[in-house]
């Protein structure tokens, strides 16, 4: 008996040893992407949020001191030149982000309805179609986008002209101007939103249908009580990052307008700027690289306030039991 203890301690003895020499190796494998995030993400968002705590600007390039909460204070201060767009830009940011990621999810689950539908013949040419705006390069469409906005010799516009309908001043006024900015990001993102929606359409059972049919129930029932509930459950967690991203969609605005059309009263941020592309023009166009600091840790720990609240009432990342 004691011989047969002993080989199934050195059996366990040697399972645990196995255990320890496979959890290390799989650190091995993963420590390449560690050292990555670490260099690329972890180590700017540790430097961004010292930065805040100091003066470091064009003026203290090399002799930057610890100010502590000035820069926060400055931030919201009456009398500090971005303080006067910093609400307007908040609230434009905010609206930007629940229109522009919304719009954008519900074209794609109208469309991936549409090129869904068995009696569409030509369904993989619409499909196919319907993707290009996501193959193409953001940066080529927007900037193509840009030039088809143009008020003085954008194809649009001279469209228009044909009809006799005066020009539109699609990236000059501001209303027009955040239009445009919504209008472009819609046509690079529903291709990806139509693509998850087309996935968990063609996951739904068929049975679910054809019960639906025989209790006589209308199209309308079948999307609302089988459709959207069976895409919502699927998409939801993809939802949530999409509207993170769009908060700090910096590429679009910086592309399409610059950030403008320019505001009278303060020049570091325009109408249609949101914190992001803000942040951006106080660091290098103003030199003030502690306050823009400033406004990334407001801009982090807002995006992390919005995310957690959005998992938490729509339990989006909750595992099933």
């Amino acid at each position: 008996m004691s011989v047969i203890a002993s080989l199934e301690n050195g059996g366990r003895d040697s399972k645990v040893k196995r255990r320890g020499k496979i959890q290390w190796s799989a650190y091995g494998y993963i420590s390449p992407a560690i050292l990555t995030m670490s260099v690329l993400s972890f180590l700017p968002m540790f430097f961004t949020i010292y930065i805040s705590f100091t003066n470091w600007s064009q003026m203290h390039f090399m002799n930057y001191q610890f100010v502590g909460w000035k820069n926060y204070v400055e931030l919201f201060s009456k009398n500090n030149p971005l303080s006067i767009a910093f609400l307007p830009t908040l609230i434009w940011t905010l609206v930007f982000t629940f229109v522009s990621t919304t719009l954008n999810y519900f074209v794609g689950l109208i469309l991936a309805i549409l090129v869904n539908d068995k009696a569409l013949t030509e369904a993989r040419l619409y499909r196919t179609l319907l993707i290009i705006p996501w193959a193409i390069p953001a940066l080529i469409s927007t900037l193509s986008w840009q030039g088809l906005l143009n008020q003085n010799y954008g194809p649009i516009n001279a469209f228009l002209h044909l009809l006799h309908i005066p020009a539109i001043p699609w990236l000059v006024a501001p209303g027009w101007a955040k239009a445009s900015v919504i209008l472009v990001n819609l046509w690079l993102s529903f291709p990806y939103f139509m693509t998850v929606s087309l996935g968990a359409l063609q996951s739904i059972p068929t049975e679910q249908y054809d019960s639906a049919a025989i209790d006589g129930t209308s199209a309308f029932q079948r999307f609302a009580y089988i459709t959207f509930p069976n895409v919502w459950r699927v998409s939801l967690p993809l939802l949530i990052p999409a509207y993170a991203a769009t908060f700090n969609n910096f590429n679009i605005i910086f592309l399409l307008t610059g950030g403008g059309p320019a505001r009278a009263s303060t020049q570091f941020a325009g109408y249609t700027d949101i914190l992001a592309s803000s942040s951006y023009k106080i660091a290098l166009q103003f030199n003030r690289y502690d306050l823009s600091a400033t406004l990334s840790v407001v801009l982090f720990v807002m995006i992390g306030v919005i995310s957690l609240i959005n998992m938490r009432f729509t339990n989006a990342f909750k595992g099933e039991d």
